[in-house]
């Protein structure tokens, strides 16, 4: 099953509404903002990170960037950095299909993609949430209620500042 699948059948065992679109490949967040329709604020943007030694996944707005001082304060860890793209391929692959490369990760823990999930809360500021969902062709819009009643954080503190 594909991780686009995957999220499909996750959001309709809850009965949440969605709307999926479809579009062109997308390499950054202006442009998969533009392909979706919708402001860039409303993109969830999933930055895969080592925190110590596991890894995680960070869902913040796609207006914002990280910043690592505050994650490491609130996990209580002396170390982050961004996964490398070989990285992130091996750690999203199953045998079933290959990993997924940047841009294309959707803003999920398990049990879409095995990693432990940290929201900002500027998320929680926005009444939709558009996401890349396993490519870089194909994305979901939904409101932030509803993305928030499945995907079941870890936590959510914010984490994130204005770019």
């Amino acid at each position: 099953m594909t991780v686009l699948e995957s999220i499909r059948a996750l959001l309709q065992q809850h009965a949440i509404p969605f709307r999926e679109v479809q579009h062109e490949p997308t390499l950054t967040s202006q442009d998969a903002a533009a392909a979706r329709g919708e402001d860039l604020k409303h993109g969830g943007k999933a930055l895969l990170m080592k925190v110590g030694v596991d890894f995680a996944l960070f869902v913040l707005p796609a207006d914002r960037r990280a910043h690592s001082g505050s994650i490491r304060q609130e996990l209580g860890v002396k170390k982050i950095r961004f996964a490398s793209r070989e990285e992130l391929a091996t750690l999203t692959a199953l045998k079933s299909r290959p990993g997924l490369p940047p841009g294309s990760v959707p803003p999920f823990g398990h049990p879409i993609l095995p990693f432990p999930l940290y929201i900002d809360a500027a998320i929680c500021e926005n009444r939709r949430i558009a996401f890349n969902a396993g490519s870089l062709t194909d994305s979901i819009v939904m409101t932030v209620s509803d993305y928030l009643t499945v995907a079941v954080p870890q936590k959510i503190f914010r984490f994130s500042q204005v770019e």
